[in-house]
């Protein structure tokens, strides 16, 4: 018998994440395109510039139930001719809102690209919004809004925005709407906010993919460069403002078994300096299995099944101006929530106090830089980490810059901003849990304010 030789392993080389090349269709559509060899399915992100503060008052949710009917008909098909159409493709078409803007994501096979692009170009360009597919939509969207309610973590995420950002903006309010504004949406408000906030002048198409034997300028030309429309001026960012005062809100769930935390407060724009060592100190405190909040609360008390830190951008602007949530998640028994958040604040002060440790460190770089390339293997998270940093108004090297950045980062600095990102008395607190429980051992805690709310 005969054997083929064993392979070998080839001579490691440097990773960074790719560079895309950008450009600009004649419609001013701006496009970011990066070649990746061997990844077949293509992945297109298409920013649009319509963020949430765009929409009117009293619609709330106005703009995801547009940017979900734009693959519900154009004027050449219906709902159901424009998916059987991209299912022939073998695509999947996704698409969302939030406060940055909207978001359509394609991944198609490399050579059904030219046919599924001309879809989506289809359906930028001339959708329906035909009354009973917006009114099925609206309906669809009222019907997920008691289970949202339901869901602890969804409560909690509702109730933390409410409490950090005033009434008169738009953060303070649920991203997808609420029951009485999603009601008040027809057809009419969707065509409206579409011909207000969509044209091609202020989206970005990013493309990622084997793009070998595809003229990629002309699929592109014959797609989405065939879309037109006017420009406009650029819309005025309004100053995010916070009020993260250390206190505490429970939301009442009688008889629940578990209480779900989430505290958090406002943090600083992903343009500042400190984001990468905050990063970093995050992952020490709370990023993964072996982190300080899992120690004590995971595996010595065994209060929980993990307990996580982290930074979510809200939003981004060139000016530095933004701003992003910190916070802690988790969820822990009903008769330890006292117990559970006493040792958490202990944590806190514990890492203010002595600070991390170079292993920790060392743990969390290769962690998070290490892993990278294993991370952007598929051709879609390239796409998607593309198209959030046009959304955020990052330069088209940050990423590889934020792990470099990352790599160089020391303890002491790491440290530092952990310790300011998580200031012990400026944290808001809310659970979701049982009040009749919970209230009076929190309150004990001293840890702020103590409010329950029963809606």
């Amino acid at each position: 018998m005969t054997f083929h030789p064993r392979p070998e392993a080839g001579e490691p080389q440097p990773w960074a994440f790719p560079a895309p090349e950008r450009g600009a269709l004649a419609n001013g559509l701006t496009l970011l395109r990066c070649h990746r060899p061997g990844q077949q399915v293509v992945a297109v992100e298409i920013n649009l510039a319509a963020p949430l503060d765009a929409e009117p008052e009293g619609l709330d949710g106005v703009a995801t139930i547009m940017v979900r009917a734009l693959s519900e008909g154009t004027d050449k098909r219906s709902a159901e001719e424009f998916a059987a159409e991209l299912e022939r493709c073998g695509a999947t078409l996704d698409a969302h809102a939030d406060h940055p803007g909207l978001r359509v994501s394609l991944e198609v096979p490399a050579s059904r690209l030219h046919k599924a692009l001309g879809l989506v170009a289809e359906a930028l360009r001339a959708p329906a919004f035909a009354d009973a597919e917006v009114d099925r939509l609206v309906r669809n969207r009222l019907d997920e809004i008691p289970h949202e309610s339901a869901n602890p973590q969804r409560r909690a995420a509702k109730e933390l925005s409410k409490e950090l950002f005033p009434a008169t903006l738009r953060m303070s309010r649920p991203r997808q709407g609420t029951e009485e504004t999603v009601a008040r949406i027809d057809s009419a408000a969707v065509r409206a906010f579409y011909e207000a906030h969509v044209r091609p002048a202020t989206a970005t198409a990013v493309v990622v993919g084997d793009l070998t034997g595809i003229d990629l300028d002309a699929v592109l030309a014959d797609t989405l460069g065939a879309w037109t429309g006017d420009t406009t001026a650029p819309r005025p960012v309004p100053p995010i403002t916070a009020d993260d005062t250390g206190r505490v809100v429970i939301v009442d769930r009688p008889g629940a078994v578990q209480t779900q935390l989430l505290i958090g407060r406002i943090g600083a724009d992903r343009h500042d300096r400190v984001w990468a060592p905050q990063v970093l100190g995050t992952y020490c405190l709370g990023g993964t299995l072996t982190s300080r909040l899992d120690k004590v609360l995971r595996e010595e008390k065994g209060y929980t099944y993990g307990v996580r830190a982290f930074g979510q951008v809200l939003r981004s602007t060139a000016d530095g101006k933004g701003a992003s949530m910190l916070a802690i998640s988790g969820s822990v028994d009903t008769p330890n929530t006292g117990p559970a958040l006493d040792d958490l604040w202990t944590v806190l002060r514990t890492l203010a106090e002595g600070g991390l440790t170079d292993a920790e460190r060392d743990v969390a770089v290769q962690n998070l830089v290490g892993v990278a390339p294993l991370k952007f293997e598929t051709a879609a998270s390239v796409a998607g980490t593309l198209a959030d940093q046009v959304e955020q108004e990052l330069p088209d090297d940050y990423q590889a810059q934020l792990y470099a950045r990352l790599a160089e980062t020391g303890t002491v600095e790491a440290t530092s901003a952990v310790v300011n990102a998580f200031p012990v008395d400026r944290l808001v607190t809310v659970l979701v849990g049982d009040a009749s429980q919970i209230e009076e051992p929190v309150r004990a805690l001293g840890i702020g304010d103590v409010t329950v709310v029963t809606n």
